[in-house]
C-alpha cells in the first residue's frame, strides 16, 4: 500500500500564459522539495517537464507533464501545462484530474488571453484557483498594477495572501501576524482585506469579527479553505521562479490552505442519464478517468488517469466502459517527468499511469463493478481544431505508416483530428492554430519518421441547381456482335437545402418505355454524377429526378448503357437548370479586447463575413459573433493573431450553405478539369 493517505494528496495544476514561468516554477518547487538537486532551465533544456525534443528545441511546453513527489508528508501531484493558445487543450484536459488550479501571471505582462480563458474554465467546472504572481525580481515587474487588472477581470475574491518585501527577496504573509513591511500597500490593508473576504462565508466568525473579536488561526484555516472551495476566494501569491523567492511558502500554502481530495469540489460524472458523484474512498469499488494519453519511446503507451473512486492494484483486472471483458492492469507507474517508477497500488484521489494497455483511450473510465458500466465523466469541451491542411505521404510507401503514426497522435491529442474529405478527394488534418500544425508535424517527422506535403485545404462546395430543366441522352454502343443501348428522358427540380437526404428519384414512365429492371441502373448513374458532380467536381444535392420516358432494345439493351444514358441525361439537364454552388457558412464567436473590435469589424466585413451582434466582456474584451464563409478564414487563427497581438481567440461551427457569388463560381468552374471516364 501507498505510505499515504487520500488526506496527504495535493493535486495541482499549473496554467497559464506562455512564459509566464510555470515550468521554471515547477523546477523551483522540485528542487526546494529536495527531488533534484539543480534547479533546470528552460533555456538549457534540461527541466524535468520539458523532455519531448520538440519542447527542448521551441524552448516552451507543448503537452501537459505528470511530476509526482513527497515533501513533508505530503504526496504533491502537480501537472505543468502549456501557455500558447494552440495547445491550450492541453491544459484543460488536466483540469478533470485535480483540486486547485494554480493560475500563473506575469508580473511584467500582467492578465493575457489564457489566463482568462483558465480562470472561466476553472469557474465554470467548479474549481478552487489559486493565483500565483511570478517574476517579481523583474525591473519591469509592476506587481500592485497587475493585482489590479486581476480584481477588474476577476472580482474582489482576488485578494493577496502574501506580498513581496525588501525588493522581492523575501515574501511577507498577510494571513498571519509575521514581521517586514511589504514593497507595496501595507500589511494591516493586505491583512484585513484577506480576512474580511475569509469571514463571509462563516456566519458566526463574521458577526465575531464584525464585534471586535480576533479570528484565531485555526479559525481563519478553516473559513480559509471553506472560500477556497465555494471560489469566494482566489487568494494570490508571489513568487519568483528565477530566485525562488515565495516558493518554500507556496509549498507551505499547499500543505495547510489547498483542499486534499477528501475535501474537494467532485468532479462531474452521470451514470444511467443522472449525475454520479464518486467517493474518494479507497474501499469502495473502482472509478477512475483516463485524462491523457501519451507514447513513451520506451515504455510505450501510456494511460494517464486519476482515481476517484477505490483502489486500482498491479497484476488486476478492471472493466473499460461498459464493455464486459475485462483488462488486466500489469504495469502500474509513478512518473516525474520522463522517468517512470512502478507502484504497486494507485488510491483514491491519487493519479498514476498504466503502461502497455493498448484498449486504454482518452476519456475512458476503468471501474471493477458491472454497476458501474454506465458511469461516464462528463468532460470539458476542447477548442475545436479549425486550422487545416490537406497532407499526402512525401514517399509512397509511407502510406501505412502515416495512417499508424496519426492514430497514435490523434490519441495523444484531443485537438487534432485527420480526415478524408470526399467532396474534395484531400486527407485534411486540423489542429487549433498554425503553431500548432507545425510541431504536429516536426513530432511525425521526428518519432516517427513520416514526412508529409502540405496544401491549404479547398473548399468543400457542393452543387446544385435553381431552376426546372430537362435531359436527354441516347447511348448507343456497336462494336461487333451484341451492342449496347439505351435512351432516358428525365427532368430535374431543386430540393430545399434541408432535406434529408439532398436527392429523391421517381419513375413516372408509363407504358414499359423503360422496362423496370433498367430503373435502378439508371439510377446508379444519376448517383456517380451527383457524387462527382457536373459543373465543377463537387457532390451535388438539393435535386430531384424524375425519368419520363426513354426507349430500349430487346437485344443490345444493358444496364451499363442505361448506367452511362441516366448519367448523360441528368448532366444534360443540369447544365439547363441554372447550376450554383454552395459554399459552407460558418458562425463564429471572436473574442479580443475592446480596443480591437473595430478592426475585427472592418476585417470580418472584408472577408464577405455579417456581424449578427457583439457583447462587452470583464477584462477590456469584447465577443464579437459572425457568420462568415469558410473560404475567408481558413487560416484565421494567424490573422486574428496579428490584429490583436496575439490576445485574440475565436471558436467556429458549421451555419449553413449559401450560393457563391458569380465571380467566385465562374473561377471555380474555370479551374475545374474534368477527367475523360471510359463509359
Amino acid at each position: 500500500m501507498a505510505a499515504y493517505t487520500t488526506a496527504d494528496i495535493r493535486n495541482i495544476a499549473l496554467v497559464g500564459h506562455a512564459s509566464c514561468g510555470k515550468t521554471s516554477l515547477a523546477e523551483q518547487l522540485l528542487h526546494t522539495a529536495g527531488v533534484i538537486g539543480k534547479v533546470g532551465a528552460v533555456e538549457k533544456g534540461d527541466t524535468t517537464s520539458d523532455f519531448e525534443p520538440e519542447e527542448r528545441e521551441h524552448q516552451h511546453s507543448l503537452s501537459s507533464a505528470l511530476l509526482q513527489f513527497d515533501h513533508n508528508g505530503l504526496h504533491l501531484n502537480l501537472i505543468d501545462t502549456p501557455g500558447y493558445p494552440d495547445f491550450i487543450g492541453a491544459s484543460m484536459t488536466a483540469l478533470p484530474a485535480v483540486e486547485v488550479a494554480l493560475v500563473m501571471v506575469d508580473a511584467t505582462r500582467g492578465v493575457q488571453s489564457v489566463t482568462r480563458r483558465m480562470m472561466k474554465l476553472a469557474e465554470e467546472r467548479n474549481l478552487p484557483i489559486m493565483i500565483a504572481i511570478n517574476k517579481i525580481d523583474s525591473s519591469e515587474a509592476d506587481c500592485p498594477g497587475v493585482v489590479k487588472a486581476l480584481q477588474e477581470a476577476f472580482g474582489t475574491k482576488c485578494v493577496p495572501m502574501n506580498l513581496p518585501a525588501k525588493g522581492a527577496t523575501e515574501i511577507v504573509d498577510c494571513l498571519h501576524e509575521t514581521p517586514g513591511e511589504p514593497d507595496f500597500s501595507t500589511f494591516a490593508e493586505a491583512h484585513t482585506a484577506i480576512v474580511d473576504q475569509v469571514v463571509e462565508v462563516d456566519e458566526d466568525l463574521m458577526e465575531a469579527y464584525l464585534g471586535g473579536q480576533k479570528p484565531t488561526n485555526d479559525a481563519l484555516r478553516k473559513a480559509f479553505r471553506k472560500s477556497l472551495r465555494e471560489s469566494h476566494l482566489a487568494p494570490i501569491v508571489f513568487v519568483s521562479s528565477r530566485t525562488g523567492v515565495g516558493v518554500k511558502e507556496m509549498l507551505d500554502i499547499f500543505e495547510e490552505f489547498c483542499p486534499s481530495p477528501l475535501e474537494g469540489n467532485p468532479r462531474p460524472f452521470e451514470k444511467d442519464g443522472g449525475t454520479f458523484t464518486p467517493e474518494p474512498d479507497p474501499a469502495k469499488p473502482l472509478v477512475a478517468h483516463v485524462f491523457k494519453i501519451s507514447t513513451d519511446p520506451f515504455v510505450g503507451k501510456l494511460a494517464y488517469f486519476r482515481v476517484h473512486q477505490g483502489t486500482l492494484k498491479h497484476n488486476t483486472q478492471a472493466y473499460r466502459n461498459d464493455e464486459k471483458k475485462a483488462l488486466r492492469i500489469g504495469h502500474l507507474n509513478r512518473t516525474l517527468g520522463k522517468d517512470h517508477t512502478e507502484v504497486d497500488d494507485v488510491i483514491a484521489g491519487d493519479i498514476g499511469a498504466i503502461a502497455k494497455v493498448d484498449e486504454l483511450h482518452f476519456n475512458d473510465v476503468l471501474h471493477d463493478d458491472h454497476a458501474l458500466d454506465s458511469v461516464r465523466f462528463l468532460t470539458i469541451p476542447t477548442p475545436r481544431p479549425m486550422y487545416g491542411l490537406a497532407i499526402t505521404p512525401k514517399s509512397r510507401g509511407d502510406e501505412t505508416k502515416l495512417g499508424s503514426a496519426i492514430s497514435k497522435m490523434m490519441e495523444e491529442d484531443a485537438t487534432f483530428v485527420v480526415e478524408r474529405i470526399m467532396a474534395t478527394h484531400q486527407t485534411v488534418a486540423r489542429s487549433v492554430g498554425e503553431l500548432h500544425m507545425r510541431i504536429l508535424l516536426e513530432k511525425l517527422k521526428n518519432r516517427f519518421h513520416v514526412e508529409v506535403e502540405t496544401e491549404t485545404p479547398k473548399v468543400p462546395y457542393k452543387e446544385t441547381i435553381t431552376g426546372k430543366a430537362e435531359g436527354h441522352h441516347r447511348h448507343k454502343k456497336q462494336t461487333g456482335g451484341a451492342g449496347q443501348f439505351g435512351e432516358v428522358y428525365l427532368r430535374v427540380e431543386p430540393l430545399p437545402q434541408d432535406h434529408e437526404s439532398g436527392f429523391e428519384f421517381e419513375d413516372d414512365t408509363f407504358g414499359g418505355s423503360v422496362p423496370k429492371q433498367f430503373m435502378p441502373a439508371i439510377e446508379k448513374g444519376i448517383r456517380k454524377a451527383l457524387e462527382h458532380g457536373v459543373i465543377a467536381g463537387y457532390p451535388f444535392a438539393g435535386v430531384k429526378v424524375s425519368v419520363y420516358d426513354g426507349k430500349h432494345h430487346p437485344v443490345d439493351s444493358k444496364e451499363v448503357a442505361f448506367i452511362t444514358a441516366g448519367k448523360r441525361a441528368f448532366m444534360d439537364a443540369v447544365q439547363k437548370a441554372k447550376p450554383v454552388l454552395l459554399e459552407p457558412f460558418v458562425e463564429m464567436e471572436i473574442t479580443a479586447p475592446q480596443d480591437n473590435m473595430g478592426d475585427i469589424s472592418a476585417d470580418v466585413s472584408g472577408k464577405r463575413g455579417r456581424i449578427q451582434g457583439s457583447d462587452m466582456l470583464p477584462g477590456n474584451m469584447c465577443l464579437v459573433r459572425v457568420i462568415i464563409p469558410l473560404s475567408e478564414v481558413r487560416n484565421y487563427s494567424s490573422q486574428l493573431k496579428s490584429i490583436t497581438a496575439g490576445q485574440g481567440s475565436y471558436t467556429m461551427d458549421y451555419s449553413h450553405d449559401e450560393p457563391c457569388p458569380p465571380n467566385v463560381q465562374a473561377d471555380v468552374i474555370a479551374a475545374y478539369k474534368p477527367k475523360d471516364e471510359e463509359d
